[in-house]
């Protein structure tokens, strides 16, 4: 009976608590709304306010729902690892963890807006965006003639409780199963609801490819299901693949052609992968085979690429008789790369994904001429070093209307070994950056859309104590480095708080922004800044990449760490307050050359002919050039060039290590007086670079400066103005002066206004 009285006590004690928690809560936005009412009557923004407001009521929701719920809570954290042993626990723990979270969230807004009304900080206007009137203008977003950032979930109930403040995308979601019949006949249901749908908001066309129509396995045979695993289950390559979409894209697309809701573009794919190795007996993730169709086809793509087969012969050390007798081993095994046979395969599986998603996009733009395509590739393709997975993340680029990608940024683990960012940065940075300057540098005058981010959580990183200094971190270095817009990684719970059935068993939920109400908040407190200076921001993201690093397919096909030395050079550079860029054989082509004053080469071995005559062009037209010694010495089959690079009219220096590279890059641009008037000093205890800057000036002659201290520790900076003895630094975002020595927290923006004393 004891054991019962003091068991009830506390469920009581624990009841009341979170009662009083609430009521706190309660209490506090009736006190920022009162103080909301009074801002307003003097003309002050409050879109913070009264988002914060909101993102409270919906988590003092959520909360109430967690507590009711603490059993499928505690089925979410058993399915994460490093909170398994303490899933029960932190079940019952989360909805007083959310509403202190809220608490804590509305404090810090009502002390910022006490201090707007004082006067003693001050805040620029930021538009509250009706996504129904925002329009896609060559790379920007625009709403009411200005550049605006946009940023929604994935899963999201489109409730206006939820869309009024936290994202209002909308689009249509296009699957093979939606045709029903060879015939071409459109699953009736979908045609009604598509036919019914209005225009609605700014959002885009969702293709799917995971499932098979059932009377396509009849007719096409059985294997043309392959590679379920994947995000495309069946085989691109046989004839069957393009008559479904010929049929299903032409029944429908006429009917989003126009629409407000595919204006964000034509999603052709969702992650698009097509991993073709092995590596002798282990497991590798997501790797399958390939039909008879894709190695027939692989065959008339050697007859073009080797014209005869003593030659593939000689490179393969095999005795084809002909081209149709040529076999090959898929998937191949890893400890063929470097050879002419890897090279081969690794190239073609490149080309006939690229040409596939040419051909759905040329089925798309037969209904809607308008049109702009983009695919969510997950720039860790290019980033990380292997490239047997089939996407050419340049040639895709180039083709798509719209930068599509799948962008993240790790903060923490949940297995496995220490990864190397962990040693010097708060966050892996890697993907971002560099993933996004390659894009910029293929599509400069195009929209980025980051259609599943992931910098809030990943497969590997989330943390249920999250900083919300990271999500603004994040958020803000996407946007100076070129994302427009993004629909965020995720909002797994339906209206009432409830889990939502896609998340009931996904080991992504425990611990994600879902239970995070400031991070949550902070996202769209980014967003609402971003906008107020939407037009320095794209100043920022327009900015010429002088620097520009030479990216070769052909040594990074055949080197096993390739992209670890490309990433060594930009890692180099990356924190100097100059934009680095890249140049390949075909944006040397098709691009203005002027647009750029030095190309540097760095263990860049394997280089084809056309990517030597490229750079070659570029010297005789008066380019300069940065080249190591090891750099251009062989072709893609590992035999030796014939020539080296001349100057021509060009300069071109020969250095022997990257830091070399570094440090004359830099000179250079110092004599040629292209380095920002502004200049950052850093100094914090690791004694390498942490902080990420931008400076350009706007329209009114001021420097404005962004940083982002992505560095593991406390960074202390100087900040100087070349010409000025003394300067002032005004916060953008609380206009007041600020210190021209700042001290940047691991995860700090620091945003301002340099002008001469």
């Amino acid at each position: 009976m004891k054991k019962i009285t003091i068991l009830f006590i506390c469920l009581f004690s624990v009841q009341f608590y979170a009662q009083d928690l609430e009521k706190e809560a309660l209490i506090k936005i009736k006190a920022l709304e009162k103080l909301i009412k009074k801002a307003e009557k003097k003309g002050i923004d409050v879109l913070k306010e009264k988002t914060t407001v909101r993102t409270a009521e919906v988590f003092l929701k959520y909360a109430n729902w967690d507590e009711k719920n603490t059993e499928a809570n505690t089925k979410a954290f058993n399915l994460v690892s490093i909170y398994k042993n303490e899933a029960d626990k932190l079940a019952k723990e989360l909805p007083d963890f959310e509403r202190k979270d809220v608490v804590l969230m509305l404090d810090q807004a009502t002390q910022e807006l006490s201090l707007v009304l004082k006067k003693e900080i001050h805040r620029a206007p930021s538009p509250m965006v009706d996504w129904t009137k925002v329009t896609v203008d060559a790379d920007q977003l625009s709403y009411k003639g200005k550049p605006v950032f946009l940023a929604d979930y994935t899963w999201k109930p489109k409730t206006s409780e939820l869309t009024e403040y936290h994202g209002d995308q909308d689009g249509f979601f296009i699957t093979p199963s939606y045709l029903i019949a060879k015939e071409g006949t459109i699953n009736p249901k979908k045609m009604i609801e598509l036919t019914s749908k209005t225009t609605g908001s700014l959002g885009f066309i969702f293709l799917n490819h995971k499932s098979v129509p059932k009377w396509a396995l009849a007719e096409y045979g059985q294997d043309f299901k392959m590679r379920e695993d994947t995000y495309t289950a069946y085989d691109i390559d046989n004839p069957g693949a393009r008559e479904i979409q010929e049929k299903l894209l032409g029944g429908i697309v006429p009917y989003t052609a126009g629409k407000n809701f595919s204006k964000l573009g034509y999603m052709l794919c969702n992650e698009p992968h097509f991993y073709t190795q092995k590596n002798g007996d282990k497991k590798v993730w997501a790797s399958g085979p390939v039909s008879a169709y894709t190695i027939d086809k692989f065959k008339m793509w050697l007859t073009q690429k080797h014209k005869n087969i003593k030659e593939l012969n000689q490179l393969w050390g095999t005795n084809f008789a002909s081209f149709e007798a040529v076999s090959i081993d898929i998937p191949i095994e890893m400890s063929l790369r470097g050879t002419p046979k890897w090279y081969d395969w690794t190239m073609f599986n490149m080309d006939r994904v690229t040409d596939w998603y040419k051909f759905l996009k040329s089925e798309i733009l037969k209904n809607d001429s308008e049109a702009k395509v983009h695919l969510k590739i997950m720039p860790n393709l290019w980033t990380d070093n292997l490239r047997v997975h089939g996407i050419d993340l340049e040639a895709l680029t180039d083709m798509s209307g719209i930068i599509g990608n799948d962008s993240g940024a790790a903060h923490s683990k949940l297995w496995g070994k220490e990864q190397e960012w962990e040693k010097d940065y708060k966050f892996e940075w890697r993907e971002l950056c560099m993933g996004f300057d390659f894009m910029k540098s293929v599509s400069p005058n195009k929209v980025n859309f980051n259609s599943e981010l992931h910098y809030l959580s990943t497969v590997k990183s989330r943390d249920l104590y999250l900083d919300p200094a990271y999500a603004r971190a994040t958020f803000w270095l996407a946007h100076t480095y070129g994302m427009t817009a993004s629909q965020i990684w995720y909002w797994p719970r339906e209206a009432d708080g409830s889990i939502s059935k896609k998340a009931q068993n996904d080991k992504g939920y425990a611990g994600s922004n879902n239970m995070q109400p400031r991070v949550t908040n902070e996202v769209a407190m980014t967003l609402i800044d971003l906008n107020a200076y939407s037009e320095e921001i794209m100043a920022m993201q327009r900015q010429k990449k002088l620097l520009r690093i030479f990216y070769s397919k052909t040594s990074a096909i055949n080197k096993k760490k390739h992209m670890d030395d490309v990433f060594e050079l930009y890692e180099g550079l990356h924190f100097n307050g100059t934009p680095i860029g890249f140049v390949t054989k075909d944006i040397i082509k098709k691009q203005n050359n002027k647009d750029w004053e030095v190309v540097m080469i760095n263990k860049t071995q394997f280089v084809t002919q056309a990517e030597f005559d490229a750079v070659q062009d570029y010297l005789n037209n008066g380019g300069t050039v940065l080249i190591d010694k090891l750099s251009f010495k062989k072709n893609e089959y590992g035999e030796p060039l014939k020539t080296l690079l001349k100057a021509g009219n060009g300069t071109l220096i020969s250095l022997n290590t990257t830091k070399e590279i570094e440090d004359k890059a830099m000179d250079l641009l110092a004599q040629r007086n292209l380095l920002s008037k502004v200049s950052v000093k850093e100094e914090n205890s690791i004694g390498k670079k942490g902080c990420a800057w931008k400076v350009i000036q706007n329209k009114d002659g001021k420097y404005i400066l962004s940083i982002v201290n992505v560095g593991k520790t406390d960074a202390k900076l100087e900040i100087t103005l070349q010409g000025a003895k003394e300067i002032n630094c005004t916060d953008l975002l609380k206009g007041i002066t600020v210190s021209t020595r700042p001290t940047l927290k691991p995860n700090e923006v620091y945003f301002v206004a340099i002008s001469a004393k």
